[in-house]
């Protein structure tokens, strides 16, 4: 069960109230560990919402009621200031800069794996377990925990575990790692759990349902409305947009603007509050540079290395060299232009179904870089 180590040690359990944290508490339980609960509190609520949050108070309510069910104690943990000060601020300031942020990495950066960790550790926890679909393994060879992918690639999360610092990964475990969703219901059957049929939760949970852009104006008002101008490929104006948070890289529909052909957002351009358009060609990039790189699983590369990368969570993998550049920045070339590659994003590189690293796209690459012209 637990590949880090044989010996049972008081093992907390983040609990979300979801039906996969749930089976993990129950798992641990069933290895004969000390096990406790603890669910984060961040004083989100949407009572204009129907979906299941990972954070808000039917979650927590659910979390209480499985670790009854489990008997084990549980707790609820306030972290709202985390998430202010880590993920909404960074959220929003990332859309205003025309960017497209990923709060979920930094959720797993800063507070599950970050405030989360350090709060449970002080506590006594021997380890922190998740309900994650990743694994966490040693490799003899090279004496070091690597970050891998799970073992059921429909349900893998490991795209939003990479910002995990590589000194904790022998002190966390993802039970679920080796396991299909299937098999998860089934042990929450087994376990009688209030959440075996609990459907999971998909959205952002800090986003309301009108959606992101409700949210930022409720945040910021105006900021988010200063027009600007639409301009294609070869320099033409071509109509106003409504504020560069408004659009990211490949978008096509909600435009407003009739050109007789298909145009999509290429560049964001915050500094003249451009929204660059033009034909699907434009949005081909022969790489990318990238920064706060993260090499979870492997040592800061002292040559160009090859690498398998992902430059979003629903995108194939792709054959590219990675050259690490100084200060946690990186240059990424692909073996093949690659289609909407978007600042704000993440880039993970894999090896095989190990997660070697990570980093947030900063810039794209040009096809040609003399001229600054996209296009494949």
């Amino acid at each position: 069960m637990i590949t880090q180590t044989n010996k049972k040690k008081k093992v907390f359990v983040a609990m979300s109230g979801g039906v996969d944290s749930s089976v993990v508490a129950g798992m641990m339980k069933d290895a004969g560990h000390d096990v406790v609960g603890v669910t984060m509190c961040f004083s989100i609520n949407h009572p204009d919402s129907k979906k299941p949050s990972c954070c808000g108070v039917d979650g927590i309510q659910d979390a209480q009621r499985a670790a009854q069910i489990l008997d084990i104690p549980h707790y609820v943990l306030d972290f709202a200031k985390d998430i202010d000060q880590h993920i909404i601020e960074d959220f929003t300031n990332e859309y205003l800069s025309g960017r497209t942020p990923n709060p979920c990495v930094r959720c797993n950066q800063h507070l599950k794996f970050g405030s989360l960790y350090a709060k449970v550790k002080s506590l006594g926890a021997g380890y922190l377990a998740t309900g994650h679909y990743g694994r966490i393994e040693y490799n003899e060879a090279t004496d070091q925990f690597e970050l891998k992918k799970a073992k059921d690639l429909k349900k893998d999360q490991s795209y939003f575990l990479y910002s995990m610092r590589k000194e904790i990964l022998p002190s966390v475990l993802f039970p679920l790692g080796g396991l299909t969703k299937s098999e998860v219901r089934e042990l929450a059957r087994k376990y009688n759990l209030n959440t075996a049929e609990k459907p999971e939760s998909q959205d952002i949970c800090f986003v309301p349902a009108a959606g992101y852009k409700k949210f930022l104006e409720d945040r910021v008002g105006n900021r988010i409305f200063q027009p600007g101008d639409f301009v294609t490929h070869d320099g033409n104006v071509v109509g106003k947009h409504k504020g560069i948070a408004h659009y990211t890289i490949g978008q096509r529909d909600k435009l407003g603007i009739a050109l007789g052909h298909p145009v999509y957002v290429y560049k964001i351009d915050r500094e003249t509050n451009t929204v660059h358009v033009g034909p699907e060609t434009c949005l081909y990039a022969q790489g990318f540079y990238a920064g706060q790189f993260n090499p979870v699983s492997m040592a800061v590369p002292k040559e160009k290395m090859e690498v398998s990368a992902r430059i979003r969570y629903n995108a194939p993998e792709t054959a590219a060299h990675l050259t690490y550049l100084d200060e946690g920045m990186v240059r990424v070339e692909f073996a093949a232009p690659q289609k909407s590659v978007t600042p704000g994003q993440s880039a993970v590189f894999y090896k095989d179904d190990v997660v070697l690293a990570g980093a947030i796209i900063d810039v794209p690459i040009p096809c040609s870089e003399e001229t600054g012209v996209y296009g494949n």
